[in-house]
């Protein structure tokens, strides 16, 4: 196991200053080299110290303008400040260099969304899904992003795929709870909602859902 490798296990291990030790042993060894600036950019990325990870990040991109990670990394600055637009052109800037993986789709995604650009979200959140199909996080927001866009179809079947992944979640439950009061389906929509609440009872929209629910019914 070479210096880098046990530094990487030292994050997993949450100890994370012998950690730091060691890849600063690396920069130090060979400076020129951007990888031992971007794994120390994680690992302060990591313990959301984003000033000082920002600069490591920022150098290993002077050093290679084809460290694809690094422009990952940046990306997730920016996206944990808020700074979608920012955020989304370093994703971008990954995966144009080659950085394919679901992550990278992923977080692009998600930058569109948090903006309100919902279509746009959808291409890169349902590449997510094909390269890592059994991430349910990935897959949910994915049809958040569906049922956004008006097509509540296909949304009812993701957050149904969802729920095979995993059958506690909650919030799959709560949309498609809405998802059949759109369908005027006010049994199914009732089932969801009192689902959602039986695995989180502070779930406050599927609450609401209910009582509306409940309001319709008493007045047929």
């Amino acid at each position: 196991m070479d210096k880098t490798e046990r530094a990487i296990e030292l994050m997993k291990e949450q100890k994370y200053e012998e950690a730091a030790e060691i890849f600063n042993q690396v920069i130090e060894e060979d400076p020129e080299e951007p990888l031992g600036y971007i794994n120390f950019g994680n690992l302060l990325l990591h313990i959301n110290d984003l000033e000082r990870a920002q600069r490591f990040f920022e150098r290993a991109i002077e050093l290679d303008e084809y460290a694809a990670t690094a422009y990952y990394g940046l990306g997730n600055i920016y996206y944990e400040e808020s700074l979608y637009p920012k955020a989304q052109e370093n994703f971008q800037k990954a995966i144009e260099i080659g950085l394919l993986e679901a992550d990278a789709y992923f977080m692009l995604g998600m930058t569109f969304y948090h903006q309100e650009h919902f279509k746009l979200a959808l291409p890169y959140l349902q590449r997510a899904t094909e390269l890592d199909p059994k991430d349910e996080e990935v897959l949910f927001q994915y049809g958040l992003s569906l049922a956004q866009s008006d097509h509540l179809k296909d949304a009812k079947g993701v957050f149904e795929n969802v729920l095979k992944l995993g059958a506690q979640h909650s919030d799959a439950h709560y949309n498609l709870g809405v998802i059949a009061l759109y369908d005027e389906d006010l049994t199914q929509a009732l089932e969801h909602f009192d689902a959602a609440l039986e695995i989180q009872p502070e779930h406050t929209l599927a609450a609401n859902g209910k009582k509306q629910i409940e309001a319709l019914l008493n007045d047929l």
